[in-house]
């Protein structure tokens, strides 16, 4: 293969040899994806629904179970498919979407979590300049300043990486298309390009991750002031969970892309993989709505209504089956 337009597909990484270890890893992987499902569109539908949820905090966390919602379906989906029909191949042009959507979602979640710092260091530390400082047309615009920021980054790095000839053969040490692994491909010292604007990438994120420390070091400094206990318990449950979320995705995936070559090896990068592209959209909403009452009671409400609702309309078609005999 001389360059990249004579391969038609790739080959992942299979997760087990034999079909039974294979049918337990799509099973696995389907809890994992339909939990995800249900508790990221039951916080999008409790802060859609519900008017005492539509605050800038709520309406940036909507936003994040919408980008961990496009981030696992753009790998679990196919690694499902590929073990339940026992098949490693992924096209080229399917390689080249999956790449850009995951870079899409993870870049733009990354940049939402800064823009939640601010929210909570507003909050906590600038309470009387909260409605200037964070109105609904800022909110707006910082939401869609981090989608954009990610559609740009998502779509830079996926035309450099699938512009690169590659003749090192189509298989990809990994269960998705990512950039470390399709650049293992390549024959051209012009991977080097790309290897810069993963350097560049970084350096960006580094910088949030600065901006992010200083917001919470300011926030967790206010908050020891409160004199109320019941205050600080509020404040710290609030912005804990960002920072769980915030040090799993920055320190997994920028070990991941930035190792040296010498530490790498599939198992290594199979793990890391998982702990940055699946973790955290699946235990995102268990660990916001655990550390949030308001959250918890709207949940309830919206399930305990859903129930009731099923429960009136099959009482109701029982009736009216009775009626009609």
């Amino acid at each position: 293969m001389s360059n990249g337009s004579s391969i038609t597909h790739f080959l992942l990484l299979p997760f087990a040899a034999t079909r039974e270890l294979q049918l337990c890893h799509f099973w696995l992987f389907l809890g994992i994806f339909l939990a995800a499902i249900v508790g990221n569109g039951l916080i999008i539908t409790s802060t859609a629904c519900d008017q005492h949820l539509h605050t800038p905090m709520y309406f940036f966390l909507l936003n994040l179970s919408l980008l961990d919602l496009g981030c696992i379906s753009t790998t679990l989906p196919n690694s499902m498919a590929n073990s339940l029909w026992d098949t490693r191949a992924i096209s080229y042009t399917g390689c080249a979407a999956q790449l850009f959507f995951f870079l899409f979602f993870f870049s733009a979640e990354f940049y939402l979590l800064t823009v939640m710092s601010y929210d909570r260091y507003v909050a906590i530390c600038k309470p009387l300049h909260y409605g200037t400082l964070l109105g609904s047309r800022a909110c707006v615009h910082m939401a869609a300043a981090a989608w954009g920021t990610g559609f740009l980054n998502a779509l830079v790095n996926t035309a450099n990486t699938f512009s690169l000839p590659l003749c090192q053969g189509n298989a990809v040490e990994q269960f998705f298309c990512e950039i470390p692994q399709i650049l293992k491909l390549s024959c051209s010292h012009s991977y080097l390009r790309e290897v810069g604007l993963l350097v560049v990438a970084a350096l960006i994120a580094i910088g949030c991750f600065v901006f992010i420390v200083g917001s919470y070091a300011q926030v967790f400094r206010a908050v020891l002031r409160i004199p109320s206990e019941q205050g600080r318990h509020k404040a710290f449950s609030t912005c804990l969970p960002h920072l769980a979320v915030l040090f799993l995705l920055i320190s997994t995936a920028v070990f991941a892309y930035l190792k040296p070559p010498s530490m790498s090896s599939p198992a290594l990068d199979l793990v890391l993989s998982l702990l940055y592209s699946v973790v955290p959209p699946a235990l995102n909403p268990l660990i916001y709505s655990l550390r949030n009452q308001e959250l918890k009671d709207v949940v309830r409400k919206l399930v305990t209504g859903g129930v009731s609702a099923v429960i009136h309309c099959l009482l109701s078609s029982a009736k009216g089956s009775q009626w009609r005999s």
